[in-house]
């Protein structure tokens, strides 16, 4: 039986450690749920990243080169947000609002050196969110991850898989806070842990299933 599972096909799924001061983060409880699940015959490796700009990119160098992942999923926390995001669009660029878990607080620089200014993922988004809200899940596609440790690790996956792994398929997801988190912060919108758990095990599912996203709109008005 080891040796089946050894065999098959995996799923690399990220998360980050807790930051800003606070807690606890949500998508490291969700990697923590799914690490060793099997979902549509691949097995969930889960790893929880450390929210440093140094130290990210070589770990999640080597967790592709170990893992040699079909679908690498990266997840962060995006409080203040309502509904799980899938990113669309991964920048090449670093503006920290705060200092990392290491107190670096990088300014206008490229999150990787030598690369080009963006990719847009193969994460077929817009039908992952169809099949949330199908779920009774809020979901939505995002333009933007923002420009801390959660842009460049997705940055950086975009990065590694066009260059070392083009056959696999990779992108990020936001998900909102814990309620625990948003009661510290009045007015603010939050997910239960069990339902992020179920948007990123369909989300993935979804990821591994359709080859070719919907052709609906899922832009802004602005």
């Amino acid at each position: 039986m080891s040796a089946l599972r050894s065999a098959a096909p995996t799923v690399l799924l990220t998360g980050f450690e807790p930051f800003g001061g606070e807690a606890v983060n949500p998508s490291q409880e969700i990697v923590r749920a799914l690490d060793g699940a099997t979902i549509a015959a691949h097995r969930v490796v889960g790893s929880v990243l450390p929210v440093s700009f140094a130290a990210t990119v070589p770990m999640l160098e080597d967790l592709v080169e170990r893992h040699r992942p079909a679908l690498v999923l990266a997840l962060g926390q995006a409080g203040g947000r309502s509904e799980i995001s899938l990113e669309r669009v991964a920048v090449n660029f670093i503006d920290a609002r705060i200092a990392d878990n290491d107190g670096l607080q990088p300014i206008d620089v490229p999150g990787v050196a030598d690369a080009p200014a963006a990719y847009f993922p193969s994460l077929p988004a817009k039908a992952i969110v169809a099949q949330l809200r199908a779920r009774g899940i809020p979901a939505a596609p995002s333009l933007s991850a923002g420009s801390f440790v959660c842009n460049q690790v997705f940055f950086a996956i975009a990065h590694l898989l066009a260059t070392r792994l083009p056959q696999a398929r990779g992108g990020f997801v936001h998900v909102p806070w814990l309620p625990q988190q948003a009661a510290q912060q009045p007015g603010q919108p939050s997910m239960a842990l069990g339902t992020m758990i179920e948007g990123v095990r369909a989300a993935i599912e979804c990821a591994l299933d359709v080859r070719e996203d919907l052709a609906t709109s899922g832009g802004t008005t602005h």
